[in-house]
This record gives C-alpha cells, structure tokens and sequence, in this order.
C-alpha cells in the first residue's frame, strides 16, 4: 500500500505517494524524473547517488523514501540556478574534474556539504569528504582541484 509524503526536493515542495519498499533513489528517478543520481553499486559503497539530505550527503539507494517525509532533498539538479552553472559546477569544468561523467553528481553534492560546512578546508579535508565515490576516469586530482578552485572564489 503506497503512502504519502511530502518534502522539499531543490526548494521546491513535492507530494507524491511511494510503496514502503521505495527507496530515495527510486522515487527521485523514476516518480520525480531527477536522473542526475545514479544507481552504480545499490549498496551506499559508490556515491553515484549521493544526494543531500538536509544538507548532509547520503547514499539515496539506502534511504527509504519514507525516510524523507518533511525532510529537504537537493540533488545535483538543484545546483544550477536561473541558467547558471553552481560555481562549484564551474569549477569542475574548468578544471577538468568532469570526465565520463557518471561519479559526478555525488561528487558535486559530497563538495557541497563540505564547502557549507568549511569554506576553505585542506586537501586533506576534501579528500575524506569525498571518499565515499568511486571515480574510475580522474585518479581524483582533477576533482580536488576543482573543489580547491570553488573553494577560493567563495559562495
């Protein structure tokens, strides 16, 4: 039996009714039409579904939908605003941090809860807050540096 909730997904309120067993994942994929997460292991081990619950990165494929009730979803949809690219979004062009494309988005998300949390963290830092997504293109340099380079330009 399928049940109702409501949460905001990229500031918007959203309304829709999802059986138990639905995960995150599944609802924001194939209820809401938001593709930018990935199913890549379905066991939390990848980051391809990464998505920020109120502002913390978690793996959506482990997340029931339920869970979400009058919660905030941002996934990497919610980035771009008004036809402009996030400037972390930005800086992962610029620099190279984009490649097939597949990690990205929970790459994107797992730097945007790092940058609202410590504006300007170390390498360190942003190596261990990414750790949970796999990137099987970059060696993960060009990402680092991407988010180094979003990190100095500021919000």
């Amino acid at each position: 039996m399928k049940r109702l909730i409501r949460l905001r997904v990229n500031g918007e309120p959203v309304e829709t009714a999802v059986p138990p067993n639905r995960t995150l994942l599944e609802m924001l994929r194939d209820d809401l039409g938001l593709t930018g997460a990935k199913e890549g292991c379905g066991e939390g081990d990848c980051g391809a579904c990464t998505v920020l619950l109120d502002g913390l990165p978690v793996s959506s494929c482990l997340v029931l939908a339920l869970q979400a009730e009058g919660r905030e979803v941002v996934t990497v949809e919610g980035l771009a605003r008004e036809g402009q690219l996030d400037p972390l979004q930005q800086a992962f062009v610029e620099e190279g941090g984009v490649q097939c494309g597949f990690c990205t988005p929970g790459m994107l998300l797992a730097a945007t809860s790092l940058l609202a949390a410590n504006p300007d963290p170390s390498e360190q830092e942003i190596r261990e807050a990414i750790a949970g997504n796999l990137c099987r293109c970059t060696g993960y340099q060009k990402i680092v540096e991407s988010i180094r380079r979003a990190a100095r330009r500021g919000p």
